[in-house]
């Protein structure tokens, strides 16, 4: 959830406002409320994905729903599987945790899609429908924004598609390596993201850029360049 998310930046030092988190959970509730206002879901995920469906007015029904709604979950099992159109938060397979990589919301969607015969539609990255209401609800143009992540397909990919800047991240899934298997690139590839926590002039950059809405996306990019000299690209 936003509120979990900010408390963990807040741990590596990063002061920012819950308000500026959109979250795939947040971007499917918006959507389901977009096609279909007062609908029910059977739901696999985690405590964040249904307080946003819960505030997006959409009923939990494990009986008769109108859609089945898949997220990140620790809980999974067979017994999850029903009908109804089926939508999922995000097309991770698998994502980063202490101590190695652990199956994430694609993952799970695929038995469910290979028992009912029916298709998933992922409404979080790369999806362009989330970065389009991201950049909506932050008020700024694509030119202003920069998509910074660890997953060359999903969030790179998800920048490019959108128009957004792109830097690429070694702190999770993709490695050098790996950036070699996708025909498309990132601008800038960075070694980590430890600068953000702990270079004072790039936290103060960051707060500025917070303050206007993330508009200082690219000086914070640059900044963490000059000072971190960590970009590999």
């Amino acid at each position: 959830s936003p509120k979990e998310l900010q408390n963990k930046l807040y741990r590596m030092g990063l002061e920012i406002g819950e308000e500026h988190f959109y979250t795939s959970a947040l971007a499917t509730a918006k959507f389901l409320q977009s096609q279909a206002p007062g609908c029910s879901a059977y739901v696999i995920g985690d405590h964040g994905l249904y307080n946003a469906l819960y505030d997006a007015g959409i009923t939990i029904n494990d009986v008769d729903p109108d859609y089945v709604v898949v997220g990140e979950t620790v809980t999974y099992g067979y017994e999850h599987i029903k009908g109804a159109r089926l939508i999922a938060t995000n097309t991770d397979i698998t994502g980063p945790i202490e101590g190695g990589i652990a199956p994430a919301c694609r993952a799970f969607v695929a038995p469910i899609e290979a028992t009912t015969g029916k298709k998933a539609y992922y409404v979080g990255k790369p999806n362009p429908l989330m970065m389009r209401t991201g950049l909506q609800i932050l008020g700024v143009h694509s030119s202003e924004a920069v998509m910074i992540g660890d997953r060359m397909d999903t969030d790179i990919i998800a920048g490019i598609e959108t128009g957004l800047d792109t830097a690429l991240v070694l702190s999770g899934v993709s490695t050098r390596a790996t950036i070699k298997e996708f025909p498309y690139r990132p601008r800038l590839i960075l070694n980590g993201n430890t600068g953000y926590c702990y270079n004072k002039e790039i936290l103060r950059i960051r707060d500025d850029s917070c303050n206007k809405g993330y508009k200082g996306a690219k000086r914070l990019l640059n900044a963490y360049k000059l000072y971190k000299q960590e970009v590999i690209q």
